[in-house]
């Protein structure tokens, strides 16, 4: 009989048909039993009536562990007393494989270092399941977006002669007899050099940081979309990414409405964040953080702390612009009207989640370039390719990165990143 997967259930109402997947738990003993099944597209439930299958089929029932594999077979039905939801009148059952009957994550309360060392079964967890659906949404929604918008996906070396911002907080390795290389941190140069040639681009890939930080923002490996454009100014630069980020809610909105609920999530308030952004400079965060108790100075960068403190205050995200040029990276360019600061934002999230997007206007100026990498004291002949796109053909540019990991957690209201990334790296975890 053909497999239906059970978010079809619905297009097989009165009809016989066979789900194939998982049981995550069962109810009943002897002349009834209830098995809740997943499959991967939703749960659904099979009541396995003695009097309507073979002695068989019951002893199956009998046997049947937490998480063992099985193929049900059985008339779609509506649930009684759940509107919408399909369950099966089993007249079959059959194992597929009969799982161990110890299977370390049970119904009850697990420490987080627990559930970490059994991340490959603790995917399977409703809560878990629905964290990677909308996770998938997000990723959609941003080449969804993007290509709407003339941007042609590029993808970006992570092996890289250089740093991108200078940093020395990046894995290093011996690359055969050409010396040192990193593992990337971003794909932006490159990208500057795709839009002199394709207009518009990103990449979206796997990046790595060296830092040994504990926070509940940060990861060792993480993903990002970087994303360029070709004559482009910071203020499109801002436009292009507050319609990313709310085309991104909207699709979450329309088609993860049943796994927000099962994270318990706010819906209101992603509906809230969804409205035309909040523009600050930096300057003047600075001075409300101050009003609000903080000692943050007027060339200090945001803090997490100052960012979580600030974003408690607003509903829709934030962009806040023209940080000062000492604690910024090379490539931002100066603002004509104050060179102490650049043409750059970075987008904080609403419900104090702080930041997820980083952008700037790129220098364009090839002597400017070079005095800047020069005063970053960097290696000009590790950047000299990067030049050249100063040298044949520069035009104004612009473009933004945000890590995945950040959006997923903000927009799922998890507490901390790990959750977001189906395997979680840190300073501190490397397994499974």
């Amino acid at each position: 009989m053909e497999r239906v997967l059970i978010k079809n259930l619905v297009d097989h109402v009165g009809q016989e048909v066979t789900v194939a997947g998982w049981m995550y738990n069962k109810r009943g003993s002897g002349k009834i039993y209830f098995l809740q099944l997943r499959d991967g597209t939703g749960t659904s439930q099979g009541v396995v009536e003695a009097s309507s299958v073979s002695p068989e089929a019951i002893a199956a029932c009998e046997k049947l562990t937490m998480e063992s594999s099985v193929k049900v077979t059985g008339k779609v039905t509506a649930h009684p007393k759940q509107q919408g939801v399909f369950e099966l009148q089993v007249s079959n059952v059959e194992i597929i494989q009969l799982a161990n009957p110890d299977y370390p994550i049970s119904k009850k309360e697990h420490g987080i270092d627990f559930l970490l060392d059994n991340r490959h079964l603790w995917l399977r967890s409703s809560r878990q399941w629905a964290i990677q659906r909308i996770r998938d949404t997000i990723i959609r929604g941003s080449m969804e977006y993007l290509h709407q918008n003339d941007f042609i996906k590029f993808d970006s070396p992570i092996l890289t002669p250089n740093a991108c911002e200078g940093t020395t907080e990046l894995f290093e390795i011996d690359y055969f007899e050409m010396g040192k290389a990193f593992l990337s941190q971003s794909g932006q140069l490159y990208l500057e050099a795709a839009v002199m040639s394709l207009g518009k681009a990103y990449d979206f890939g796997p990046v790595f940081r060296a830092e040994k930080s504990k926070t509940r923002r940060h990861l060792t490996e993480f993903w990002m979309l970087d994303a360029e454009a070709a004559f482009a100014d910071y203020e499109d630069n801002m436009n292009t990414q507050e319609g990313l980020i709310r085309h991104i809610l909207t699709k979450v909105l329309k088609e993860n409405f049943s796994d927000l609920m099962i994270l318990e999530r706010n819906i209101e308030a992603l509906e809230k964040a969804n409205q035309p952004f909040i523009r600050k400079t930096h300057a003047e965060v600075v001075k409300e953080l101050q009003a609000m108790g903080s000692d943050i100075k007027e060339m200090d960068d945001l803090g997490g702390d100052d960012e979580t403190m600030l974003m408690k205050k607003y509903e829709q995200p934030m962009f806040v612009t023209k940080y000062p040029t000492a604690i910024k990276a090379f490539y931002m360019k100066r603002d004509p009207e104050d060179p102490t600061h650049v043409l750059c934002s970075d987008l904080l999230a609403p419900e104090g989640y702080g930041e997820v997007i980083g952008g700037s206007q790129r220098e364009d100026d090839y002597d400017k370039l070079l005095e800047r990498i020069h005063e970053h004291k960097l290696p000009e002949d590790a950047f000299s390719w990067y030049l050249d796109l100063r040298k044949y053909g520069s035009v104004p540019h612009s473009g933004f990165g945000y890590g995945l990991e950040r959006l997923v957690t903000w927009i799922c209201g998890l507490e901390h990143v790990r959750e977001s990334i189906p395997f979680c790296r840190t300073p501190y975890r490397l397994t499974p």
